[in-house]
């Protein structure tokens, strides 16, 4: 026998999307706790709006009439309710949804839906990078229903904060075969975030009548960026080295220390990239990759003597480019014989140039922060003073080691 449940009607204004004074009106279903939102395709004067009878004000005929329908609604979703009971059937806020609206009038839409969806629609204003991310967290997405649900797929209405801690849950405890380890903290939320702004994308195309994730809240873990110090570039810069592919990995790598240019941004370089700024010195003129913001950087001694380097090399000149390319992957396989013959212990990627750059190069030689942000193609100011912050760090823990040796005299 079917144990009895809780059931309430709710009418409701979204007070987030008042015109002109008019907000929509919906009608929340509420079964065991569990709540759905029902757009009604009307709006209302909020001026007149009663939150405590949930009705218009007033006793013109179109308040009547519009308080009508709200009757019939409500007098409809308790029969759909009563039916569900008298059929013995699974009585769920999308099941009474589905039995007022009729099936044959609604379409359901599901998590395959919508990321079709953003696919085709978003994908091409994706960097591709970020394009085979999204493609990596959906796949996570479908994995997790499969293994919690069962299914290949779930119905957009049955996602609520519960599934979102679940999916949190699962990939946490989720370790990829080509991983070793579970996936970091900063990985999962990077995953939920990819999901949350598909789901974001349902509901304002008004495929989902909630937001799954108005509780949920992101906890990031602060990153340290590591960087390396002038007396660890200039062993790099320094050291004799035989072999011509770790040479090449070398000097690619100096050069985005007194750059601060990406990897990716690094290989498209061209001749025509390569300019008489307005102090008729050379400077480098890009666009970067990640965010298509233009990246306008004045050339230092240092940099300019790589780029004659390679001016004439083959490598360089089959591709039409500065430099030779070589994969990202085996740059960084590359630099860790790098560190090895320098004698440094961090773990040397190629990125840590472009934190060098930022860091030992010219915020401590004064640069000002804005100018660096420029020079770094950043969209906001904020994730440049993260730098700063590392130069706090940096000038706190040498003011401790001060502290100790004039303790110890």
């Amino acid at each position: 026998m079917r144990t009895s449940s809780t059931f309430s009607i709710l009418f409701w204004i979204y007070a987030k999307r008042i015109n002109y004074n008019l907000a929509p009106v919906y009608v929340r279903i509420t079964v065991d706790k569990k709540k759905l939102n029902i757009s009604l395709k009307r709006r209302v004067d909020i001026r007149l709006w009663n939150p405590q009878k949930q009705r218009v004000r007033g006793t013109g005929k179109k308040t009547r009439d519009f308080n009508q329908y709200l009757d019939e609604v409500y007098s409809k979703l308790f029969q759909c309710y009563q039916e569900l009971r008298a059929e013995d059937e699974r009585i769920t806020p999308q099941a009474i949804k589905s039995k007022f609206i009729g099936d044959h009038k609604t379409e359901r839409y599901t998590l395959r839906n919508i990321i079709q969806y953003h696919n085709t629609n978003m994908f091409n204003k994706l960097h591709g990078n970020t394009s085979r991310l999204y493609l990596t967290s959906q796949k996570y997405i479908l994995l997790f229903v499969k293994k919690k649900y069962k299914a290949d797929d779930i119905e957009l209405s049955e996602l609520d904060y519960k599934f979102i801690l679940n999916f949190e849950s699962f990939l946490r405890n989720y370790k990829p075969r080509h991983y070793q380890n579970r996936i970091g903290n900063n990985a999962v939320m990077k995953h939920i975030q990819r999901l949350r702004r598909m789901i974001t994308l349902a509901y304002q195309i008004e495929w989902l009548d909630h937001d799954p994730f108005s509780k949920f809240k992101q906890k990031l873990t602060p990153t340290h960026r590591g960087f390396l110090t002038s007396e660890e570039l200039e062993r790099i810069e320094e050291l004799h080295i035989e072999s011509l592919r770790l040479k090449t990995v070398r000097d690619l790598f100096v050069f985005s220390c007194y750059t601060g240019i990406s990897y990716i941004d690094l290989m498209l370089l061209t001749n025509e990239s390569l300019v008489l700024g307005m102090d008729k010195t050379n400077w480098i003129v890009t666009e970067r990759q990640k965010t298509r913001n233009s990246v306008k950087i004045p050339l230092l001694a240092k940099a300019l003597v790589i780029i004659e380097r390679y001016k004439y090399d083959k490598r360089s000149l089959i591709n039409g480019t500065l430099f030779p390319r070589i994969s990202n992957q085996k740059i960084n396989a590359y630099l860790k014989d790098v560190a090895q013959l320098a004698k440094i212990k961090k773990n040397l990627t190629f990125h840590m140039a472009r934190h060098t750059f930022a860091t030992t190069v010219t915020l401590t030689n004064g640069v000002p922060i804005e100018t660096i942000s420029k020079m770094l193609g950043h969209r906001k100011l904020t994730t440049t003073q993260i730098y700063a912050k590392v130069i706090e760090r940096k000038v706190s823990d040498d003011m401790q080691v001060l502290r100790e040796k004039l303790e110890k005299s």
